[in-house]
């Protein structure tokens, strides 16, 4: 979600400065700096904002500076004066120095609002929406990379996936046979029967296939999702947390080095989903 837009243009003897900057945020967060003459406008900017960017730490600043360096700033000639009369009482000083201390006291200069007219006030919407359009177009170029990206990485839990489906074929006889074998070694008399039932019992808490058949729809969801022209960030966010559960329950019944190594490449690229997800509207 991170973008950039920008518009400027003259109007009457002042330019004009309209920016948009926006980072990754789970919520929208908006931030206004607006010139004085511009504070009434306010709300309508952060309802476009909202309507148009619905997620993100926003930035937004919208500034004037005069062309032909005129201000807005008189100075207050009656303060100035009603200043310097009563320093004339307390100070034996010059004039020059009175009047010099009197400047700098509050209430000297004056700043006359400047009426917003309605050819300025659609000047500034224009440039506001020309703003907003770059930053949407940003970010559309950022989420063509982050989707194959996302693409690519689902594919590369998917392969894992199904190594893990190939190790697990030969995984649980082989964990019977460990067991057999050990208690073999141990030399002593058992009950077949009860035996097999206390195997297959063992054995069913290491059984990822439902863990498998999960993950592998949990995928098949996010790509669906991943599709969708709606804005489903979060919901993509939900689903990653559901692949993540899957990922992490395959892990602790993995009883098997190569498929827990497997794992831990799976959550790498799982994290790395995540990460981009913030970008994601």
């Amino acid at each position: 979600m991170t973008g950039f837009g920008k518009g400027e243009s003259t109007f009457e003897n002042k330019s004009i400065i309209v920016e948009v900057r926006t980072l990754n945020s789970k919520n929208l967060d908006v931030n206004c700096r607006i010139s004085n003459n511009y504070k009434d406008l306010e709300s309508e900017f952060r309802k476009k904002i909202s309507n148009s960017l619905k997620r993100g730490k926003i930035d937004f600043f919208i500034y004037n500076k005069s062309v032909d360096d005129k201000t807005g700033s008189k100075i207050n000639l009656e303060t100035v004066e009603d200043y310097f009369s009563q320093l004339k009482k307390l100070s034996l000083n010059k004039e020059s120095d009175l009047l010099s201390i009197a400047m700098r006291l509050p209430g000297v200069m004056k700043t006359e609002k400047e009426t917003l007219n309605d050819d300025e006030k659609n000047e500034v919407l224009k440039l506001f929406k020309n703003a907003i359009k770059e930053v949407i177009s940003f970010r559309n170029q950022e989420g063509k990379i982050i989707f194959k990206d996302f693409t690519n990485r689902l594919v590369v839990i998917e392969d894992h996936l199904k190594i893990i489906s190939k190790i697990d074929q030969n995984r649980i006889q082989s964990i019977k046979e460990k067991l057999k074998s050990s208690l073999k070694d141990l030399k002593i008399n058992i009950d077949e029967n009860r035996f097999e039932q206390e195997l297959i019992y063992y054995v069913e808490k290491y059984d990822i296939t439902e863990e498998k058949v999960r993950l592998n729809n949990h995928i098949n969801y996010f790509k669906e999702t991943l599709n969708t022209d709606d804005s489903n960030g979060k919901k993509l966010g939900f689903i990653s947390q559901e692949m993540g559960r899957e990922i992490n329950t395959i892990g602790s019944k993995a009883n098997d080095f190569e498929l827990q190594k497997i794992v831990v490449q799976m959550k790498d690229e799982l994290e790395k989903i995540k990460e981009q997800l913030l970008n994601v509207l």
